[in-house]
């Protein structure tokens, strides 16, 4: 009897369930939900290697300060998006102050994602290095050194 092959994970759900990239389904953080504790002591309370597959996450020393370049990227598209929303829908002007009241909603919606902003950065940039292996229970992960 043959083996039934398991599907492929999505890459898009995958990084916004903050999977791992190798295998696309062992958990990154060891608290999938980033407000449950509202601590940031322990928003990046990851695993060493991946559940599922060994990927080793922190994979040489300072490796996670590029999630930074990530995280801005992130949010300057969500600043986008929100300025579109309100352009299109309430409009912007110069003679009153709804462009100040776009930019303290702004605010307030930015610092309420925030957790997940920098969480999501670490899959994003980890992903630049790890790359999908569907043969990842054969093949050893990959090394850093």
């Amino acid at each position: 009897m043959e083996k039934q092959k398991r599907s492929t994970p999505n890459s898009l759900w995958s990084m916004l369930t903050m999977k791992c990239p190798r295998c696309r389904r062992g958990e990154m953080f060891t608290d999938p939900n980033a407000y449950r504790k509202l601590s940031l002591k322990h928003i990046f309370d990851m695993p060493e290697y991946c559940p599922e597959c060994g990927q080793k996450y922190d994979m040489e020393p300072g490796f996670w300060y590029g999630t930074g370049y990530v995280s801005y990227a992130l949010t300057v598209a969500i600043s986008v998006a929100t300025f579109v929303a309100w352009w299109v829908l309430i409009g912007i002007s110069v003679s009153d102050s709804r462009i100040f009241w776009w930019l303290g909603i702004n605010a307030v919606i930015l610092v309420i994602l925030q957790p997940w902003i920098m969480r999501l950065s670490r899959v994003i940039y980890m992903r630049f290095f790890i790359s999908y292996d569907p043969d990842y229970e054969k093949t050893a992960p990959k090394e850093f050194k």
